[in-house]
Parts: structure tokens; C-alpha cells; sequence
């Protein structure tokens, strides 16, 4: 114990309390303010961004006083640097582009918690922006359609320098999609287009109302070319069958389930006219079967 005590009443041991008390100090304020900031700041993506700029700034502060503590001048670090400066650069760049990444993304709006992205070749669900890491909830994958397969995927934040970034929602979290439907070349297009324009008008009209303001948004404050938000059916064919597809806006996060009611009312309603919308099919005719087999 009188050990301790003498070491505690030693520079060195003083030092070290004071950096224990140092840290104690950090920590409860950094809590404290995170806590204030879930009283002032409703919009959650703001709170979160805001909590995370105060624990950056924590850290700072940290190793401001830890430099203090220990006497240590900013010119001594500046020759540190300057003698070590090329080893550190090799040994830490991924790390220094990393954290330049995360203030990036934190001010530079390339995505934000919860929004639909794609970073490195893996897309997913944005659940959490760290100082080196952004972590996705990914999805496809083995997992068909644009549902979660369980993985946690952290992708470094430098990868916002190396490679685009896909934001599926971000201003815009709207999507266009679309779905083909087959008819034999004797239905009656005219009435199957008006049926398909009729049945996605009204499965998606909500959607239609709230992305025709956002667009009109988007439109003043970014150069992009009006385009049509109202859904809409064009015809192809060839020597097999009539071929309609569908363009619509959808949620970026109901694209299998609109998907699926579509296909399902679509069904349903060219079923009760099954001579006017024959459905098309594939069929093969295989001939000269007795000729392969004796060759």
C-alpha cells in the first residue's frame, strides 16, 4: 500500500491520475451532452449526426489535454511528425482517409443513417457511421429480391474516395421499377393496357402524390430533366408473343411487395378474360427426333 501511495505522490503517479480524471470527465460530458442533444434535436438522422460530432470532438479535446498533462509542445509534435512523417503516412493512410471519410460524410451528404446504399460492391442498410467504419444491414445476395440476409457487412469509410456511391433513397427515396407481362398476339392489347395502366394507378397512386412534390423539389435545386412520375405501360413484340411492361415509382424499401401485388392483381383480372388475354407461353417443337437418335 505505502508503495502505491509513494508512487500516486510521485510525478509520474500524479500524472497518471490526472489522466484518469481527465478521462472520467470526458466521458460523463460527452454522455451528458449526447443526452441534452434527444431533448432538442427531434429529426433522429440530425440527433444521430450530432451525437457523433460530439464524441469526435471529445476525443480531440482528450488528447488536447493529455498533450497538456504531459507537457508535451505542439512544436515537438510538429518535429515528430516531420521526422516520422513518411512512416506514418504509409503505416496509417488507410486510417487517415478514413477519418477524413467519416467528416465527409457527416457534412458532405453522402448518406445518412438508414438510407439505402451501396459502397464497395455491397448494398444494404445504413445502421451505423463510426470514425473508420460504416456498417450496412445487407441485403440480396443469396436473398432474392431487396430483402436483409442477416449479414453485417463494415465497410471502410475511405472507400467514399476510391469508388462511386450508390444512394438508392437519399433526396429522392423513390425508385422507378418495372415488370413485364406476356399476351399471345390475339388478345386485345387496348384492353390490356388500359386493365394494367388502371391496376398500378391505383396500387400506387399514394406513392405517385408524395414523389411528384419531391421531384419537383429535386428539380429546383439539382439540374435533372423533368420525367414522367405517373405510371406507364408500353408495348413490344415479336414472333413469340406480346410483351407490356410497366414503369412505376415505388418505395425503395416495397419494391417485392408492390412487385407482388401487382403480379397478383394483374393475374387475377387477365384470368377473368381468358379469351380476350391469353396469356403467352413458351412452346417447342422438336423435330426430325428419329434422325438424331440413329445419328
Amino acid at each position: 500500500m505505502e508503495n502505491i501511495l509513494d508512487f500516486l505522490q510521485g510525478p509520474t503517479g500524479a500524472k497518471l491520475v490526472q489522466v484518469v480524471i481527465v478521462l472520467i470527465l470526458a466521458f460523463f460530458t460527452v454522455k451528458v451532452l449526447q443526452k441534452g442533444l434527444n431533448k432538442y434535436i427531434k429529426n433522429s438522422t440530425a440527433r444521430y449526426q450530432a451525437r457523433k460530432v460530439v464524441s469526435f470532438v471529445g476525443y480531440i479535446l482528450v488528447l488536447f489535454a493529455l498533450m497538456f498533462i504531459y507537457n508535451y509542445k505542439f512544436s515537438n509534435l510538429t518535429l515528430a511528425l516531420g521526422v516520422a512523417g513518411a512512416g506514418i503516412a504509409f503505416a496509417l493512410q488507410e486510417v487517415i482517409v478514413s477519418i477524413a471519410g467519416f467528416l465527409a460524410i457527416l457534412f458532405g451528404n453522402f448518406y445518412k443513417i438508414g438510407d439505402r446504399v451501396k459502397l464497395g460492391g455491397i448494398k444494404g442498410d445504413v445502421v451505423d457511421i463510426g470514425i473508420l467504419r460504416t456498417t450496412l444491414m445487407e441485403i440480396g445476395d443469396w436473398v432474392g429480391g431487396d430483402l436483409y440476409n442477416g449479414k453485417m457487412v463494415r465497410v471502410a469509410n475511405s472507400f467514399i474516395f476510391k469508388e462511386p456511391v450508390f444512394n438508392y433513397s437519399g433526396d429522392f427515396p423513390f425508385l422507378w421499377d418495372e415488370i413485364t407481362i406476356p399476351l399471345k398476339h390475339s388478345s386485345d392489347h387496348q384492353l390490356a393496357r388500359q386493365l394494367m395502366l388502371d391496376i398500378t394507378t391505383n396500387l400506387v397512386k399514394e406513392f405517385t402524390l408524395e414523389t411528384k412534390a419531391q421531384w419537383n423539389r429535386l428539380t429546383d435545386q439539382l439540374y435533372v430533366e423533368n420525367a414522367q412520375i405517373d405510371p406507364m405501360v408500353t408495348l413490344t413484340f415479336d414472333e413469340n408473343w406480346i410483351t407490356f411492361t410497366i414503369r412505376y415509382v415505388v418505395d425503395f424499401k416495397k419494391r417485392r411487395t408492390t412487385k407482388d401485388q401487382l403480379y397478383t392483381q394483374i393475374l387475377e383480372a387477365v384470368q377473368k378474360e381468358p379469351d380476350r388475354l391469353p396469356i403467352a407461353s413458351a412452346a417447342f417443337e422438336i423435330t426430325h427426333m428419329n434422325e438424331a437418335i440413329r445419328k
